[in-house]
């Protein structure tokens, strides 16, 4: 497991957001490289991430770099991340159990976390800033 210094998870807050549904937000300034959260789930291999996918509808699962995937849809925070094309945080490789939401940019308070998804299906329906 990871242990970071310095994280700011305890300063990002869920709240309804203006790109999609519900968003999470920091109530602080966030410096750009900063480590904000460890992301963790119940880790699973391919079959099972697109089984869970197809079956369950879940979208809260993410790819851990090596040939596993981390469901996150049972966390408090990090499930409700939301796409931006022009996003401000980025995630990082961890461990076989773990990855890391990092600051892409410095982060203001009040602002919307934001990662892109990176994969083909989003960019036809996205409705960002950056595509509008």
């Amino acid at each position: 497991m990871i242990f970071l210094k310095n994280d700011f998870e305890n300063d990002v807050f869920v709240k309804n957001s203006f790109i999609h549904g519900t968003g999470i937000f920091s109530s602080i300034a966030i410096p750009e490289g900063a480590p904000i959260m460890i992301i963790k789930g119940e880790v699973i291999d391919g079959n099972e991430c697109e089984r869970r996918e197809d079956e369950e509808d879940n979208v809260y699962i993410f790819w851990n770099g090596v040939d596993c995937y981390i469901d996150a849809v049972k966390t408090d925070k990090i499930k409700f991340i939301n796409h931006d094309c022009d996003c401000n945080c980025e995630v990082l490789d961890g461990d076989e159990e773990s990855l890391i939401l990092s600051a892409y940019r410095n982060i203001e308070p009040g602002e919307e976390l934001t990662i892109d998804y990176g994969y083909d299906e989003i960019y036809e329906s996205c409705k960002c800033k950056a595509c509008a």
